[in-house]
């Protein structure tokens, strides 16, 4: 199956949306097709955004996981890029 990655950016001033809907976010993505995924961080190191790596069958599929993320339905987002991703090296 193929990879998307989804780049996400918060609203700015959404640090409290995100802290709201975190445990939500973390307790669904645990069962999704999430291969990697962690936030941003800002100059002051406070989290500011997302990066997710997903293994879905399609643009569809992955445009349908980020609709479904509780961050997505708080509202958490100033910015969503899906990309096709193809891995080329890990060093994880």
């Amino acid at each position: 199956m193929p990879l998307f990655v989804l780049t996400c950016l918060d609203k700015p001033g959404a640090l409290p949306v995100r802290m709201a809907a975190r445990e939500d976010h973390l307790a669904w993505v645990k069962d999704q097709p999430l291969k990697l995924g962690g936030p941003f961080l800002d100059e002051a190191g406070d989290m500011a955004g997302s990066l997710m790596i997903v293994e879905v069958e399609d643009l569809a599929a992955a445009k349908a996981f980020n609709a479904a993320d509780p961050y997505t339905q708080a509202g958490l987002w100033a910015s969503v890029e899906i990309r096709p991703f193809r891995i080329t090296l890990a060093k994880l």
